[in-house]
């Protein structure tokens, strides 16, 4: 069944969203939602297009829906926040039946549900092909906020979270379709659906309240292009901080995923660069005080350490220079 109209499509979205939110004085169904602050708030967009982002030849529509909503409550997690909710504008080709669309809310939805999140509006528009648009916002404490740039020389690197599985399970999606599922599970969900870290934001967040906060955010683009933005570091060379800040890091191949590993010796390939390249892993990137990391453990046992901050302006791993691996950029590949 096609798409009759925008009312059609309102319609659907009705049945998989509640209309009340206690964070929400007004919601859908006028110009403009009013949101209860009771706090602060932390605030991202993103766009999540097909064929760049994710394909109908392999995603399903619940995955579409799903992951759409995951990248930004990712973001929130980094800030150490609790997403509330969030607005989506879609644009929608004339080959996208009733049944696809189903399942995008029907995807989206549950993750909603999961994180107690409103969808309070949006905007609808015909396209030439699927074109998602999400911001959402969730609350915060100022004084606990964690943010990038927050690092020192001598504090402890660690991850929460998978490296590289995300990279592997495009790779093979890629290349095989719906048959790569079977064959790399672990990598293809880590790609399909990922899991935005929000507990493990929420707990730093908490850990940090009485003394200076780690420093946070989410990786995206993989850990050798955000490690830099962890530490401030410009796309030049500077310190936004005005400190000359590096990293040793260490990764021994043991640390990570098996199918990481699997995958690049079946390519002839290094499983610790193929790490360090990531996209789209949604683990979340961090450094704390040295004394601070065996309570960041204890409270998070998934954290894993990777190494330390120095004040050598370079970032090594393993004992080699970083420089050479790239990580994934829009403009400018991977």
């Amino acid at each position: 069944m096609g798409l009759v109209s925008e009312d059609h499509i309102l319609a659907c979205i009705a049945r998989h969203f509640p209309g009340t939110h206690p964070a929400v004085l007004l919601g859908r169904g006028d110009d403009c939602a009013v949101l209860r602050a009771g706090a602060d708030l932390c605030v991202s967009s993103d766009l999540f297009l097909e064929d760049v982002h994710f394909r109908r030849s392999y995603f399903r529509p619940e995955e579409v829906g799903y992951k759409a909503l995951a990248v930004n409550i990712s973001d929130v997690a980094a800030c150490g926040g609790r997403p509330l909710g969030f607005t989506l504008s879609l644009g929608l080709p004339r080959d996208v039946d009733m049944p696809w669309l189903e399942g995008f809310f029907r995807g989206m939805a549950a993750l909603a549900d999961r994180h107690r999140m409103a969808l309070v509006g949006g905007d609808l528009s015909g396209s030439p092909c699927i074109h998602v648009s999400i911001t959402v916002w969730g609350e915060v404490r100022a004084d606990s906020l964690l943010t990038r740039g927050n690092g020192l020389p001598g504090d402890s690197l660690f991850v929460v979270g998978s490296l590289g599985l995300a990279r592997v399970g495009l790779e093979e999606l890629e290349a095989r379709g719906d048959a790569a599922r079977a064959l790399w599970p672990d990598a293809c969900r880590a790609h399909l659906l990922p899991l935005p870290q929000v507990d493990a934001g929420m707990t730093l967040a908490r850990a940090g309240f009485n003394a200076r906060p780690p420093a946070l955010m989410d990786v995206s683009d993989g850990l050798a292009r955000d490690l830099p933005r962890l530490l401030g570091i410009t796309p030049g060379g500077a310190q936004v901080s005005g400190r000359h800040l590096g990293a040793e890091l260490l990764l021994p191949q043991g640390m990570l995923p098996p199918e990481v590993v699997r995958h690049a010796r079946e390519k002839g390939r290094n499983a610790v660069t193929e790490a360090l390249l990531g996209g789209e892993d949604y683990a979340l990137l961090g450094s704390c005080a040295p004394d601070m990391l065996p309570a960041l453990k204890a409270a998070l046992p998934q954290l894993m350490p990777i190494g330390t901050v120095t004040s050598s302006g370079r970032i090594l791993c393993n004992g080699q220079p970083l420089e050479g691996a790239r990580g994934f950029d829009h403009f400018g590949g991977a």
